[in-house]
């Protein structure tokens, strides 16, 4: 590296105080560290989305019993159709402040459990279906809904809003910035919301069915992605297809994944699509799906029926999805696993993260925790290399366990195997409702002086498709202008290992790096060109140095 490449601030010492007041513990090493955020938040974090008030809405299930989190006082939940309590005056979903480390109960009235979501283009929480008496509700959160009391915000159900009844199934963000809800168990359709007079039908989708395998299924929260044309790419079982929705045409069949081991639930593998760039190109960019680990052929049978738990995968599968000729690309994770999160950081890394090393998905039909989390750098060329192993974790994150990026660059987990009556004893994986972050090695205090922070524009900034904007930044150490990269990343709805619409973007940038002034400068970037690249909404935009994120802002992207 050329010395002319190089930026020296003119400070002479910097002072880096960390002050930790998580409690009870943070364990530190070179692999990233785990910190203990609550110990109980009352209920157990089945799904979890993050908003852009930077609260994140968690909820489990109603149908189990009383949670260990109160209503406030004088609510209860009155619900003649619950299997369990019909008048029930703890909460089942609750926010989390990720500011001050706080949690407010929310009430929810049908049962969610195993259901679905996306945040819609106007910010707004839209979540769908789940089980018995909530299978065909959408329930909204809106966190702007009071702008002097954010504490009046909570749940709006609307019953029967759904045509066909929503178990298992899983959402997407659409261009036009509703959201398609797809699948679930015995749904081999879909349909969106909100519903338009040019959308408000039920439409067969029978991929879904033709995947399935009787009594197992394996087709259930299919991995679905917004191509950058336009068309979904939806992956089911051990297959994938592009599919355009709006004609209900399938546009392309990808080959059956190497192994032919299936990938979804119950055997639950992960996926993502990786990082888009070149931007500019629109519809000729390049797309990527990652998919990684799940369970061997008949490991459910084996697991349920026999109490025989099969090792999990430990593969990978990459694929190029608008190549002619799409291959899949096998890869090896250093460790088998089932049920693990996939979470997109925003360097542009990846992080799988919980999950088992055998068995399959469901309450002890999942043994051996793999407690170490994997980062996955997908622009490491030499296939072999790509994988690193982090810090071990102390809590085994099984069944129903979660994780979320958090706009400081921290990954929230939380949840594993609520039971009924959140049984704590006498099982091999007990409820769990503690609420942990794992920080990854970027944040580690020995890179802070090559931590960027935004100085310009402020959070909550609207920008529009295909404009220049400027992004103004600090750093404090040495600067290789070379380095720095701008992303958007779209926060996801997580649940059963996969994170619905979870999207990251590399802007392009329009500017070299200018020095503004000591330890602060600017670069011009290009935004998203079109909703297929990047639907409307939310998103945190990064500005990433050697590999090392800034703290976010949140940016709405709108035309």
């Amino acid at each position: 590296m050329s010395y002319c490449n190089l930026y020296y601030p003119k400070s002479n010492t910097l002072v880096f105080i960390l002050i930790l007041f998580i409690f009870p513990y943070t364990i530190l090493a070179q692999g990233g560290s785990w910190q203990l955020l609550l110990n109980n938040v009352g209920i157990s974090a089945m799904h979890m989305q993050l908003l852009h008030n930077d609260r994140v809405v968690m909820f489990d299930r109603t149908d189990f019993g009383a949670s260990n989190l109160s209503l406030p006082a004088g609510q209860c939940r009155n619900n003649p159709r619950d299997l369990y309590l019909q008048v029930d005056c703890t909460a089942h979903s609750a926010e989390y402040d990720t500011l001050t480390n706080t949690i407010r109960p929310l009430n929810i009235i049908s049962d969610t459990w195993c259901s679905s979501g996306a945040v819609l283009g106007d910010g707004r929480l839209a979540q769908t279906g789940g089980y018995h008496d909530g299978e065909r509700v959408i329930r909204t959160f809106h966190p702007n809904c009071s702008a002097t009391n954010n504490n009046n915000c909570d749940w709006a159900e609307i019953s029967n809003a759904l045509f066909e009844h929503r178990w298992y199934a899983s959402n997407h963000i659409l261009p036009d910035g509703s959201s398609i809800i797809l699948g679930g168990r015995r749904g081999f359709s879909f349909e969106f919301f909100p519903k338009t007079p040019t959308t408000s039908t039920l439409t067969p989708f029978p991929f879904l069915g033709e995947v399935n395998e009787r009594g197992v299924e394996n087709n259930l929260y299919p991995f679905v992605f917004l191509n950058v044309d336009g068309n979904l790419f939806v992956f089911a079982n051990n297959r994938a297809i592009l599919f355009d929705y709006k004609n209900n045409v399938v546009v392309k069949i990808y080959p059956t994944v190497p192994g032919g081991d299936p990938r979804n639930y119950p055997s639950t593998g992960s996926a993502v699509l990786l990082p888009i760039k070149n931007l500019e190109l629109g519809n000729k960019a390049e797309a990527e799906v990652l998919i990684c680990g799940g369970a061997r052929h008949g490991a459910y049978v084996k697991a349920a029926q026999q109490s025989w738990f099969l090792p999990a995968l430990n593969s990978c599968a990459r694929m190029k999805i608008n190549d002619p000729n799409a291959t899949w690309v096998m890869e090896t994770m250093p460790k088998a696993r089932v049920m693990g999160d996939m979470v997109l950081l925003p360097n542009g890394d990846v992080l799988i993260i919980n999950g088992a090393g055998s068995g399959v998905a469901g309450w002890e039909l999942g043994r051996d925790p793999v407690l170490n989390p994997v980062i996955y750098h997908p622009d490491n060329n030499i296939v072999g290399s790509r994988f690193e192993v982090m810090t071990a974790a102390t809590i085994p994150r099984m069944y129903h366990s979660c994780a979320i990026l958090l706009r400081d660059g921290r990954v929230l987990v939380g949840g594993s195997n609520p039971h009924h009556f959140y049984n704590f004893t006498n099982v091999l994986f007990p409820t769990d409702l503690s609420l942990e972050a794992f920080s990854p090695p970027y944040l580690d205090p020995s890179r802070s002086n090559i931590r960027p922070s935004i100085t310009s524009p402020g959070s909550s900034t609207n920008i529009n498709y295909g404009k220049t904007i400027k992004i103004g930044f600090s750093i404090s150490g040495l600067v290789n202008p070379g380095s720095i990269k701008v992303t958007m990343v779209r926060p996801p709805f997580n649940t059963h290992s996969f994170s619905m619409s979870q999207r990251l973007l590399v802007l392009t940038n329009k500017s070299i790096v200018k020095p503004v002034s000591q330890g602060q400068f600017e670069l011009e970037v290009m935004t998203p060109g079109s909703e297929n690249v990047a639907p409307p909404g939310y998103y945190m935009l990064y500005v990433v140095h050697q590999n090392v994120p800034s703290k976010a802002i949140w940016v709405k992207l709108a035309t």
